[in-house]
């Protein structure tokens, strides 16, 4: 593997001190528009100090292709209309509930346009639902999640909606994951939403894991007895009263021990931190991941491999188009719940060729973990977040997406984010979009080691995120190949604000509106490169470059 980078870089190349540095490649070193760091990254994929190795984000390590399944059932043979004229809801559900009780395969819906009276569930694995393309399949929704489930408020309090934030007129979710959501809300107990249940106990050990560093492919662990190639587990990873894993998530060093950690209760309530990841083989007590290790592992974090609630796998939504019945925006965080597509407790699932219109919050990944979205698209009147990325999730791909600008006016009171991440969430990749309104919209709640590359954006929205939520931005950030149409630099240019970030190939770009300044103090250890020159970076896009690279060394074990 080694020699392989070595002759793609053609010669070896010392890695840079961390200190933040714009570099510009002399003829005696390198063509100009490869930057320095691309040619350290070769070096050390797994461990570089700035970028983060994503080359296996997506469903199936960022597959090409998803899986075609065999067509088990036609929505119209369960009642549903093309004509608009009915509920057709009740029969898309059933269609999908009988392929899950036939052990999975496709269920497509023809060509026209479903009234849909009631959320769309996928809640078991191995089903697709398949329309005729975006441009020829419509579901239109007449109603919005406060209407069909109810008033879902805050756990962290106030008189928020979390419909703001959570939840999809598309829904995929493990059935009974979702049916103990729902009855949370119902209840008025607001939940947590993630891999391990309402309340965070729905979860045992399998074993502990022994210290390992960053990077590593495979671990040791005190016993392996009830691990199997092909199971998917959770490595978690507690903080200790001196919030070293919270400071290890920002790079370490004086500037996050001086931080105060201690009132960022919001942030501190996400943590234990679950990564969720198959086991590839079991040799003795050693264990192969399909992934390298996020974070270090270390023995104060108390690191066990555990189980978790069932998940969603090997689900998708294909080739079709939900469009809400269009009512005004509401201000901000009182959402109803006119949501588009959301992937919650779900691995290895997909959406392809979908568009959302009209929608309050658009595409959705709620502690969903190795799921691709491709060629989505969010339009009508304006959207809250057209896409958001939370609660723990990690290792998803956002690939030919689309923000269109919207088709009325903002209402007084509204606010617009564009891609968002928050809650933990590492590791995550948008790649090749087109964003014509909104921002780089990292909301606080430390996610970390997050690509944003070859993407154009008119950097009009705002980022949001509690106080309480703690830093914007962990270590390795990497924003890539950045083509901003408006000149204005907040939350792209990163490299005076994101500790251990790379900062490449940006448009100039200044400040103004929003203006932010960084959670640490003294060197954040950022980089700077290529600066004003967007598109003549080669590589042009980050993360195929890697999945470049993980191809040809067998991905890189």
């Amino acid at each position: 593997m080694g020699m392989t980078r070595r002759a793609l870089l053609g010669s070896a190349v010392a890695v840079a001190a961390g200190s933040r540095t714009a570099v510009a490649a002399t003829p005696a070193t390198a063509p100009a528009d490869v930057p320095l760091l691309w040619r350290e990254f070769v070096r050390a994929p797994f461990t570089h100090p700035q970028i983060p190795y994503v080359g296996r984000a997506g469903c199936h390590g960022g597959a090409a292709r998803f899986p075609r399944r065999p067509v088990v059932a036609d929505v119209r043979r369960f009642g549903a209309v093309a004509d608009g004229s009915a509920d057709s809801a009740p029969a898309i559900n059933r269609a999908i509930a009988a392929a899950g009780r036939a052990g999975g395969g496709t269920v497509t819906i023809p060509p026209g346009t479903f009234r849909i009276d009631d959320v769309v569930r996928l809640g078991h694995s191995n089903v697709t639902l398949r329309g005729a393309g975006s441009g020829r399949t419509t579901l239109l929704a007449t109603k919005n999640l406060t209407e069909l489930i109810g008033v879902y408020g805050s756990r962290y309090g106030g008189d928020k909606s979390s419909w703001s934030w959570a939840g999809g007129l598309i829904w995929l979710a493990p059935e009974a994951r979702w049916n103990s959501l729902v009855t949370a809300i119902r209840a008025k107990q607001w939940p947590f939403e993630g891999w391990t249940g309402n309340r965070r106990d729905e979860w045992r050990a399998l074993t502990a894991v022994a210290p390992a560093r960053r990077g590593s492919w495979t671990v040791k662990v005190a016993d392996a007895s009830a691990l199997r190639p092909g199971a998917l587990v959770l490595l978690r990873l507690a903080d200790d009263a001196d919030h070293t894993l919270l400071e290890h998530m920002c790079g370490g060093g004086p500037g996050p021990e001086a931080y105060v950690w201690d009132d960022k209760t919001k942030l501190t309530s996400y943590v234990p931190y679950e990564w969720p990841v198959r086991v590839t083989r079991v040799r003795g007590r050693e264990v192969t991941l399909e992934r390298p290790l996020p974070l270090d592992v270390r023995p104060e974090w108390n690191p066990h491999l555990t189980t978790h609630v069932p998940a969603l796998t090997g689900s998708g939504v294909e080739g079709l188009t939900l469009e809400a019945t269009e009512t005004p925006q509401q201000p901000h965080l009182l959402d109803k719940g006119y949501n588009g597509v959301v992937l919650q407790c779900a691995y290895d699932c997909w959406v392809d060729d979908v568009t959302v219109r009209h929608v309050d919050n658009g595409f959705g990944l709620v502690a969903a973990s190795a799921c691709t979205l491709r060629r989505t698209r969010v339009g009508g009147r304006g959207s809250h977040h057209p896409y958001f990325c939370r609660e723990g999730s990690h290792d998803n791909l956002v690939e030919n997406f689309t923000i269109e600008e919207r088709t009325t006016p903002a209402p007084a009171g509204t606010q617009l984010h564009g891609i968002n991440v928050e809650g933990l969430s590492s590791y995550n990749v948008w790649s090749r979009g087109d964003i014509r309104m909104g921002t780089f919209d990292s909301h606080r709640g430390l996610p970390f080691a997050d690509v944003r590359t070859d993407i154009t954006v008119n950097n009009n929205g705002r980022h949001g995120g509690d106080a309480s939520a703690g830093p914007l931005f962990g270590a390795r950030f990497t924003h890539w190949n950045i083509r901003v149409t408006n000149g204005r630099a907040g939350l792209v240019k990163i490299d005076e604000l994101a500790p251990y970030s790379a900062t490449v190939a940006v448009s100039e770009v200044r400040e103004f509106d929003q203006i932010d300044v960084p959670d640490f103090t003294g060197d954040l250890h950022t980089r700077l490169e290529l600066y004003g020159s967007p598109d003549a970076v080669r590589p042009s896009n980050l993360y195929e470059a890697q999945r470049r690279l993980a191809r040809r060394d067998g991905g890189g074990r």
